[in-house]
């Protein structure tokens, strides 16, 4: 597929290019014609060692000495914007090549997994395994994506003039993106972040999901009104109910939300039966379906024949169904079929909300309602028990005091934020909110005091309908997780609402703060591991249990390769379902289009039901492999652990990187950190801004650091070659290996390199360079390779020319950082250009933050 990329891609951008020279820039001087000058003066400087300042006074002094200051500054700020736009072409030509640089029938894909199982006399296996199998897509509202709504509006037009070599109109919208401005003026709140989600719902997963799943039953020849698992592919959603570190997420908020979700969810079904209506015009039919119409359009616009739930609806159209069969010969019942299939996959939720807060706060409030019932001195007793103590008293409760007794306004919106659960189950579908999730969880009774106020709050005389799910994310709560939910399973109470759940016990694990704690090895490994106790454990039990997995976009916080992922995890982690985060970038990169959604999607499923069908000695590690892997994790943590209690680390962060610029980027509703105390402490940074601030600098160090020292360890203990082995016959070490190379390969270090010489950060600089050339030089040894990423050609050439579009940019971000720490001020409109250069650094990455 080189060839293809060669041709649909790289050739592409160089013609559209060319267009740039005419975009409508006001009060621009020249910059088509300065750019590529000041990109060959980029290079050519790095290449001889030369600092970011002397780069940018070197392309002014030899082509604009009589510029001022502030001219020269305007024209940089405009090189910005212009790079910006270049990164939009590229993304769009990029996408628009997608089916052709793709072999959307081959490996991976469900038409080849179909093939093979048909050859191998494996079919039957297969559809056992999809009755119960499921993947859930969890979009989330994470700050990584940098584009406003009607620029992600010209991106889809742009991709689809492309296509259609439509050069006219390709130049038209090159002109709008020109006058079109990139910045979001405000902060997004939740529900803004929940809207511009919902645009994707509704023009990408509905459509995708439904043909992936009706293409691959036409494919096994099952009828689609037969199929008895409509879970298979599933979305759930985080904005407007994830209150994890986000204050203005209220239970007003996830109330709103959750009917937009359905209102979503209904224009779909009132397009979509208005086609129906067009071929099913019959007698003993259209009634029916003209009654569904109406409901449904009662239901959007609050109409007198409101459906109550998807159940009415599917009522309905079942008569009609009935109808075709009875009086028609079926014609046209699979037309028929097929939207009733949508509304049994969607439901009246069309996602499902998850609602998350920290534990901590669930502590906070349990200490309220003693406080309030008992007094003080209770709450002092209480606090000063045993765990087995505390859980008993919460246990104990079995009513709450009224709501607008606690005097703590917090207090309250946490009580409302558990009745609200109650509402969208009624309003949505049970599956409109079935899960409460706890960050930060570390024992026990952070989890039974959750269910307890669920009991209390939710549930009703049937029981409770809403899952408790644990995330473990710090190396020790990894570590600690099997016990803590052993102790769960042998808790009498909490057993007999896993019996009445059918015993499925979903536990989240977050890459992303484990990454950011132990590094890149000891996390990926230490998640392994304790998934892999989790599933003794609950096997032991009877347990049938769900790993739902908190990944972001770069492989510093669990993205990259996650197809091969979830292909090698092997039979000792329980894989009846695929659950994972998406967010931002990842989104609109991998999910933002219907052919990009069909692929990943596809993958996904194939990579779990591939690894069930083949199992493989590449996807189950022998213990002399766990041992070693062990052994490599041990050295990396140490080096880590090393670097961040480095007296420099924190302040690096603060002062160097442009960590404290994320909250000015108004792309996401959180704060930067945890805490809203003056300062900046490693606990309470926040993983996105903690990697997206090394992905600025090109230095990547969550991705990689303490890969090289870990192989370098193992070569001083006569190991390399047992490594290179590993490297061979594992897919996950060797899945782990290509994912940091990604990260190697998105490094620049030239453009940091000034930093050698600062008193203040000389020698942490030399340490993190010293392990970005130890582990290129390691990695490429254990891989066989000449050069990183060798084996995966596309994501090769794609990153080359993303990180050539963005060298400018990263060349003005370390002038205005470099002029600051040498000047010792704060600099506002450096900090404005440097705050401005963000957005094209990332977006070019697409999986930077």
């Amino acid at each position: 597929m080189s060839n293809a990329y060669e041709t649909e891609v790289a050739k592409r951008f160089t013609i559209y290019n060319s267009l740039f020279l005419d975009l409508p820039f006001d009060n621009i001087y020249r910059t088509g014609t300065l750019l590529p000058i000041l990109t060959s003066i980029c290079q050519s400087g790095f290449e001889k060692n030369k600092t970011p300042k002397e780069i940018i006074h070197r392309f002014f002094d030899e082509l604009l000495s009589d510029k001022t200051d502030q001219e020269r500054h305007d024209l940089l700020f405009k090189m910005v914007q212009y790079i910006e736009r270049q990164v939009v072409l590229f993304d769009s030509i990029e996408d628009a090549a997608f089916e052709k640089v793709n072999d959307l029938k081959g490996k991976g894909t469900m038409t080849a997994l179909i093939a093979r199982a048909e050859n191998d006399h494996k079919k039957a296996d297969l559809i056992e395994k999809l009755k119960t199998f499921s993947v859930r897509l969890t979009l989330t509202a994470h700050p990584t994506q940098f584009y406003p709504g009607n620029v992600l509006a010209i991106i889809t037009d742009l991709e689809a003039a492309i296509r259609a070599n439509d050069l006219g109109m390709i130049n038209m919208l090159l002109q709008q993106l020109g006058k079109t401005g990139f910045i979001n003026k405000e902060k997004p709140s939740p529900y803004d972040e929940a809207v511009s989600l919902c645009w994707f719902l509704e023009n990408v997963f509905y459509p995708s999901i439904s043909d992936v799943l009706i293409r691959m039953l036409e494919r096994l020849d099952i009828p689609v009104h037969d199929w008895e698992n409509p879970n298979l592919l599933k979305v759930g959603f985080w904005p407007g109910g994830d209150r994890d570190g986000n204050p203005y997420v209220t239970h007003d908020i996830t109330t709103k939300v959750a009917d937009k979700l359905q209102n979503s969810i209904l224009k779909c079904y009132y397009r979509d039966i208005r086609k129906v209506r067009r071929r099913l015009t019959f007698h003993h039919v259209e009634p029916y379906l003209i009654q569904a119409e109406k409901g449904i359009y009662d239901s959007l616009f609050g109409g007198d024949q409101r459906f109550k739930s998807k159940d009415d609806l599917i009522g309905l159209l079942y008569e009609a169904r009935k109808g075709i069969i009875e009086h028609h010969d079926g014609l046209f019942l699979d037309i028929l079929d097929a939207f009733i299939f949508k509304v049994r996959v969607f439901g009246f939720h069309f996602a499902s909300m998850d609602v998350r807060q920290d534990s901590r706060k669930h502590d906070d409030l349990w200490e309220g309602i003693i406080r309030q019932t008992e007094g003080q001195k209770a709450v002092e007793g209480f606090l000063a028990s045993s765990e087995d103590e505390q859980i008993a008293k919460i246990q104990g409760y079995q009513q709450l005091p009224a709501k607008e007794a606690l005097p703590d306004d917090f207090h309250r919106e946490m009580i409302s934020s558990f009745q609200v659960i109650k509402y969208i189950q009624k309003n949505n579908g049970p599956m409109g909110c079935h899960r409460y999730i706890i960050s930060n969880n570390q024992s026990a009774k952070h989890m039974l005091e959750v269910f307890q106020l669920a009991k209390l709050l939710v549930g009703d005389p049937k029981g409770l309908h809403l899952d408790i799910v644990p995330l473990f994310e710090t190396i020790d709560d990894l570590a600690a997780a099997p016990a803590i939910m052993d102790q769960l399973y042998n808790n009498p109470s909490y057993q007999a609402h896993l019996k009445a759940r059918n015993n499925k016990q979903t536990i989240m694990v977050g890459f992303s703060d484990g990454t950011k704690d132990g590094g890149y090895i000891r996390a990926n490994w230490s998640i392994l591991m304790a998934k892999e106790a989790l599933t003794i454990a609950a096997r032991e039990k009877g347990i049938d249990l769900v790993f739902f997995d908190g990944r972001g976009g770069p492989p510093a916080r669990g993205g990259g390769n996650t197809h091969n992922f979830y292909a090698s995890l092997g039979p000792n982690v329980e894989n009846k379902e695929i659950q994972l985060t998406i967010q931002g970038q990842t989104i609109s990169s991998n999910y933002g289009k219907q052919v990009s959604c069909t692929y990943n999607l596809e993958q996904l499923l194939s990579a779990g039901l591939e690894s069930h069908l083949y199992p493989s000695s590449e996807n189950s590690l022998t213990q002399d492999q766990k041992d070693l892997i062990e052994e490599m994790a041990g050295y990396s943590y140490e080096a880590y652990k090393d670097l961040k209690s480095h007296p420099q680390f924190v302040s690096y962060l603060e002062h160097v990187t442009p960590l404290k610029f994320f909250g000015m980027t108004n792309i996401g509703s959180r704060p930067v950190k945890r805490s809203k105390g003056g300062g900046m402490k490693f606990e309470d940074l926040r993983a996105i801004p903690f990697v997206g601030a090394w992905a600025q600098m090109k230095q990547n160090i969550p991705g990689f650091f303490g890969v090289g020292r870990s192989i370098e360890e193992m070569e001083k203990r006569g190991k390399l070659d047992q490594v290179r082995k590993l490297y061979k016959e594992s897919l996950f070490f060797r899945s782990l290996l290509g994912n940091s190379m990604q990260s190697l390969a998105k490094s620049f270090y030239p453009a940091t390199a000034y930093l050698k010489d600062s008193p203040t950060y000389g020698g942490f600089w030399n340490i993190l360079f010293e392990e970005y050339q130890r582990s290129l030089k390691n990695i490429l040894r254990v891989s066989d390779m000449e050069k990183l990423l060798e084996d995966s050609q596309l994501s090769r050439e794609s990153i080359g020319i993303r990180e050539k579009i963005v060298l400018p940019l990263i060349t003005i971000q370390q002038y205005g950082i470099q002029k600051m720490l040498e000047e010792g001020i704060e600099d506002a409109a450096l900090q404005k250009l440097i705050l401005r250069t963000m957005f094209g650094i990332i977006n070019a990455a697409r999986n930077a933050a």
